[in-house]
């Protein structure tokens, strides 16, 4: 009895791994992925001063979604950064939130083009935007990266 009710388990498992063989064809990451994700470093300018910031970015053009990391090259904190990301053809909006952990401390509002990404970062804190600074961050290559 017990080989009965296993037959139908199995006869989904060629079915089942059919499907992992149609999704192995698609391409992971598609060109324009390719073209917009990688890494930016620049300054944002605010009240407290100028900052050097890297940003490090993946783009998902299926769910229109933007995550990475903020950096702040002055005091080594990191952001994983989240949110939105809607492309035009020529340039994009990003709209991302930025977290310390899991506390909300940052949001970014945007445009992004193939080798600069400019905008508003703002600091949050007691969940209300505050300290706005203008960030403007210029695509960087490996060798170019700061230590």
């Amino acid at each position: 009895m017990p080989a009965r009710r296993l037959f139908p388990l199995l006869a989904l498992t060629p079915l089942l791994s059919g499907c992992t063989l149609l999704g192995g064809e698609l391409t992971p990451v598609t060109a324009l992925e390719r073209q917009l994700n990688g890494t930016f470093e620049g300054y944002a300018t605010g009240v407290t001063g100028r900052v050097p910031y890297r940003l490090t970015l993946v783009y998902t053009q299926r769910s229109a979604q933007a995550t990475g990391v903020l950096l702040n090259l002055q005091s080594r904190k990191a952001y994983s950064v989240t949110g939105r990301f809607t492309w035009g053809g020529q340039s994009g909006s990003l709209d991302l939130n930025g977290y310390e952990g899991s506390a909300w401390r940052a949001t970014f509002r945007g445009e992004m083009t193939a080798g600069q990404v400019t905008g508003r970062l703002n600091s949050v804190v007691l969940g209300r935007e505050v300290l706005p600074f203008n960030l403007t961050l210029n695509r960087v290559t490996d060798l170019e990266r700061a230590p």
